[in-house]
């Protein structure tokens, strides 16, 4: 059963929230961050980069207490001010696409992480679990929502729906054309209410987040054998995330581009293709493949369908069949020789909201010799992944909503 709690968030004043409220800080190219922060003193990109006071860059621990000292700040100056009661937050995204996704902001528990009561798809590092934990112990808040999913349910639709009905205490559009809405739920039957629907639930999802979750579990447990006196109500017990029925997540996949053909010819290279994929030229417009094991390939100026030939690959669990997967251990490693899919500076990623014709001009620019195409996978195949224990390649699902840092802030 899930367990969520309402807390007292921080939060920007309503007058100035869209100015506060920041993608993550590497989403940004420098000149975009740099712009940002020389036009706008709210936004939340001075707290996370905080040597722009000084003009110089500071890294580790002393990043990580000057983020503090940027942070007290802004609490200072009335930038943030903190709810004097604990609730939950109703949360709405309308993204320029016309997408829309409702949801629930809350603390969630640590220890559900560790009994798998949360359940992980994607393999994280220790090294940036390690590091995040750091800073979450330095800082004491965390600012941006984990992402995370659960089975559609009627009542908690239902009183989503009843509190948007009530006037949003935020309102406001950023530059990318999101629009985000946001109420307050601290009537105590009301969150009783959700919670009892929270606890039926044997198993809620991570969709994005896995490092930020696991780095609050590491840092639950590292303040969990410290304190004698702990009893599990202690902030550091939970984490805030942004929970979002299945049906309101959206999946896009990650294309592929390779830099070479690691030492083959192009004929050599389709010849060994044809081992395990029927080929067929589709000329020079941009192709995208319409089921699941099944490529579009831009190679040397035309693209290619690729459909698999199944008695050449055997299909034992959830993770091959992920087109992912599939891709790696068909085409990335054994020919491409590929084998560290986070590491190898070979290979780059296009998430799926970009067009065929992103792959295309990426190779015609001469950067990449190849590139691949595959469909979006689903939540259920993210679901049986994790019921089975297994771990998705890295960028294997590009999930939407992107969530906004300095909306709701959990403080530790």
């Amino acid at each position: 059963m899930a367990k969520i709690i309402p807390f007292k968030a921080v939060k920007p004043t309503r007058a100035i929230v869209g100015l506060v409220a920041a993608r993550p800080y590497q989403s940004y190219t420098v000149d975009e961050r740099e712009s940002r922060m020389d036009y706008n003193p709210y936004s939340f990109l001075h707290i996370v980069n905080p040597g722009y006071k000084y003009a110089q860059e500071v890294i580790g621990k002393e990043r990580y207490r000057l983020v503090k000292n940027r942070y007290e700040e802004f609490k200072e100056d009335g930038v943030f001010v903190q709810e004097k009661k604990p609730s939950l937050y109703v949360y709405k995204i309308v993204n320029r696409h016309g997408q829309e996704f409702n949801g629930i902001i809350a603390a969630t528990s640590a220890e559900d992480y560790e009994n798998d009561v949360i359940k992980k798809h994607e393999d994280t590092i220790a090294k940036r679990e390690q590091t995040f934990k750091t800073y979450l112990k330095t800082v004491g808040f965390n600012a941006e929502p984990v992402l995370l999913t659960y089975p559609d349910n009627d009542l908690i639709s239902s009183i989503i729906k009843n509190t948007q009905k009530g006037h949003a205490i935020f309102e406001f559009t950023m530059t990318y054309r999101d629009t985000h809405y946001l109420w307050k739920i601290d009537n105590e039957d009301t969150i009783r209410t959700i919670q009892g629907e929270f606890e039926q639930m044997e198993t809620i999802y991570i969709a994005d987040g896995h490092h930020r979750s696991a780095s609050s579990y590491l840092l639950y447990k590292d303040e969990k054998e410290k304190n004698s006196n702990h009893d599990g109500s202690e902030s550091y017990n939970f984490f805030m995330s942004y929970l979002i029925p299945e049906s309101d997540l959206v999946i896009h996949e990650f294309n592929r581009l390779v830099t070479d053909l690691n030492g083959l010819t192009k004929e050599e290279f389709l010849i060994k293709l044809d081992e395990c994929y029927r080929i067929e030229n589709r000329g020079i417009m941009p192709y995208k493949p319409s089921k699941p094991h099944h490529f579009s390939m831009y190679l040397d100026g035309e693209f290619y369908s690729l459909y698999l030939r199944k008695t050449n690959y055997q299909f034992n669990n959830a993770l091959d069949e992920l087109d992912a997967q599939l891709l790696y251990k068909t085409i990335l490693q054994p020919i491409l020789g590929i084998e560290d899919l986070r590491n190898d500076n070979r290979i780059e990623y296009v998430n799926g909201q970009h067009e065929m014709i992103t792959i295309k001009s990426s190779v015609d620019s001469g950067a990449f010799v190849v590139g691949f195409g595959m469909c979006p996978s689903n939540v259920e195949q993210m679901k049986q992944i994790a019921d089975e224990g297994l771990k998705m390649p890295p960028k294997s699902t590009y999930i939407l909503p992107k969530l906004r840092s300095g909306i709701t802030i959990y403080e530790y």
